[in-house]
């Protein structure tokens, strides 16, 4: 059985793709790789940031649903993002870039050996950064050469994503027996599990939290978490798994991007299971990747539908100039 590689991407909904792309490329400085717009749902944007070359394990996503009300955090959700940078001194320079550009942000703190530093965005989304220092195990990606960080701090791809549960022990078997992870560390209610080769990129951190109220999703929260496997025969493979553990799945689907396996497994937490590829690199030239509208190949005959039905926004980059501060 092929394992689980690592995070893929997470997916988010947001209030404001403007704001939304304004501050992942301008603030954070990751890079727009796709916009395109939600296969099941076609008036809506979804927005693709990750490293320079949009590979598989660092990209965060999001979808804007129209009139969608805001999300509240609370037990059985996907609660935080992690994206990597190279050292602990990056952190420092993360920390003071938020407080001039007035990003509400903690303290740096450690959590499992790992140095951290917490923020929110306009819509209350949490994330968090942590340090590579030190790290060992899956890759990271390659900060967007081009964009507005110094390269020795820039984001290069997705660390640990916590989930918070009211139903520790059950859960904790779903990952070990269902999905194959690894528990490797705990501290107080929170436990770390790995999978694959383990490392920033492939854990998950699991906060047993029975007495909160339930979240619910809405915009400023994570609609699901993907993780890696390398190509269409894992993924049928899984799918054969989850199905003889008598988990319900989505069968099947072809995101161009990507090809996809959905299962919920639990109220608010649905898993994506995600191959590496075909990728982001089909459809556009490297130098403008994430300037048009793209649409996979089932949707380009609705093109001109689609085209009147979500707003045009200006994601043009390449005759740009960002400078590194």
């Amino acid at each position: 059985m092929n394992e689980l590689i690592g995070i893929h991407h997470v997916t988010a909904i947001t209030s404001s793709a403007e704001q939304n792309y304004a501050f992942f490329t301008e603030v954070l400085g990751m890079r727009l790789v796709k916009k395109t717009v939600n296969q099941d749902d076609i008036q809506t944007y979804h927005l693709f940031f990750a490293d320079d070359k949009g590979s598989a394990g660092t990209d965060m996503t999001f979808f804007d649903f129209p009139g969608i009300p805001q999300g509240r955090h609370g037990t059985d959700e996907i609660r935080r993002t992690s994206f990597r940078v190279p050292t602990d001194a990056s952190l420092n320079y993360w920390q003071a870039r938020f407080e001039r550009l007035n990003v509400s942000h903690g303290e740096i703190t450690t959590q499992f050996g790992v140095k951290n530093l917490p923020f929110v965005d306009f819509d209350n989304q949490q994330y968090q950064l942590v340090s590579d220092e030190g790290n060992q195990g899956i890759e990271a990606g390659t900060p967007w050469q081009l964009g507005p960080i110094p390269l020795e701090h820039a984001i290069t791809g997705l660390g640990p994503v916590q989930i918070i549960t009211p139903q520790f022990s059950d859960f904790k078997q779903l990952l070990e027996i269902v999905f194959q992870f690894k528990e490797v560390a705990q501290a107080a209610n929170a436990h770390l599990f790995e999978m694959g080769v383990g490392g920033n990129g492939a854990r998950l951190v699991i906060v047993d939290q029975p007495n909160e109220a339930v979240g619910y999703q809405g915009y400023g929260t994570v609609h699901h978490v993907a993780f890696r496997v390398k190509d269409r025969a894992s993924l049928d493979e899984w799918t054969e798994r989850l199905h003889g553990f008598g988990l319900r799945t989505s069968g099947y689907v072809n995101r161009h991007f990507f090809e996809s396996l959905y299962t919920r497994v639990s109220g608010n937490i649905l898993f994506e299971i995600a191959t590496d590829g075909p990728g982001f690199m089909g459809d556009e030239p490297y130098e403008t990747l994430g300037e048009k509208l793209s649409l996979p190949p089932f949707l380009e005959a609705k093109r001109f539908e689609i085209e009147q039905q979500v707003r045009p926004i200006n994601t043009i980059r390449s005759t740009r100039t960002f400078d590194k501060q």
